[in-house]
C-alpha cells in the first residue's frame, strides 16, 4: 500500500480522488472540513492549508493538492485582494505543501505530485483574469519543479474544464445553464469529478513513470477544437 497525502480531499474533485485511492492505499487528508466517510485506511487532519502548520507524516509516496477557487468578475470589479487570495490558495498553498513533504517524497515509492490548473490558463475567457493568473503560476511551478526534481520526484498538473462540484454550483445552477455549458464544449459534455480522479490515478501510477512536468487538459474539446 502506498501513502497518499491529499490536500482538500473532503469535497469535489479532491473527494473523488480520496474515495478512489482509499481502495488500495493509506490516505492522509488535510482539509478544514471532514470527509463524509470513515475508513480504516483514512486519517483526516482538520487543518487550514494557509493558516495552520501541516502535520508531520513520515512516509509519503504521493502528494495531490486540490484546493482551488472560481473568482469570476470583470477586471474593474476585481480588487487586489481577489488576486492575492486566488494566488494564495492556488499557488502558495501548493508550494507550502510541496516544501513540507518533499523530503519524505524523495524517499517514497514512485514518488509524484499532482497539482491543478484550469483550461482558462490556455483559453482566453472573459472574467477569468484572477483565477487564470493564479493557475498560470501553477503551470510554471510544474515546469520548473519538473526539471529540478527530474531524477527523484515526478510532478504534473491536470487542467480541467468546468467540473460538476460544489465550487461550480453557481455556474451550473439550473438545467438551462447546464445545457448551455454542454453546447459550449465541442464534445458536448463537461466533467464529472470521477473522470478527473481517473486521470490523477493514472498520473501517480507506474504507467506514468515517464511523465513529468506536463499539464494535461481535460477539456471536452473546448481548448483543442474550433467547431
Amino acid at each position: 500500500m502506498r501513502n497518499i497525502v491529499i490536500i482538500g480531499g473532503s469535497k469535489g474533485i479532491g473527494n473523488a480522488i480520496l474515495l478512489q485511492q482509499l481502495r488500495n492505499n493509506n490516505v492522509y487528508n488535510i482539509s478544514r472540513s471532514t470527509p463524509d466517510i470513515t475508513h480504516p485506511n483514512l486519517i483526516h487532519y482538520p487543518i487550514s492549508i494557509l493558516e495552520d502548520d501541516l502535520p508531520e507524516i513520515e512516509a509519503v509516496d504521493v502528494l495531490i493538492y486540490c484546493p482551488g477557487s472560481i473568482t469570476l468578475k470583470p477586471i474593474l470589479s476585481l480588487n487586489l485582494d481577489d488576486f492575492r487570495n486566488d494566488f494564495e490558495i492556488n499557488v502558495i498553498g501548493a508550494v507550502k505543501a510541496i516544501q513540507k513533504y518533499l523530503p519524505a517524497l524523495k524517499k517514497g515509492s514512485n514518488p509524484s505530485i499532482v497539482l491543478f490548473s484550469t483550461v482558462a490558463a490556455k483559453l482566453g475567457m472573459p472574467f477569468h483574469a484572477s483565477i487564470a493568473t493564479a493557475k498560470a503560476g501553477i503551470e510554471g511551478l510544474v515546469k520548473s519543479l519538473g526539471a529540478e526534481l527530474a531524477s527523484v520526484v515526478r510532478i504534473n498538473a491536470i487542467a480541467p474544464t468546468i467540473t460538476e462540484t460544489s465550487l461550480s454550483a453557481n455556474i451550473l445552477r439550473n438545467d438551462r445553464m447546464k445545457e448551455n455549458m454542454v453546447e459550449r464544449h465541442p464534445m458536448k459534455s463537461y466533467l464529472k469529478p470521477n473522470e478527473v480522479a481517473e486521470m490523477a490515478n493514472y498520473l501517480i501510477s507506474e504507467n506514468a513513470k515517464s511523465i513529468s512536468g506536463q499539464v494535461f487538459e481535460m477539456d471536452y474539446g473546448i481548448v483543442s477544437f474550433k467547431m
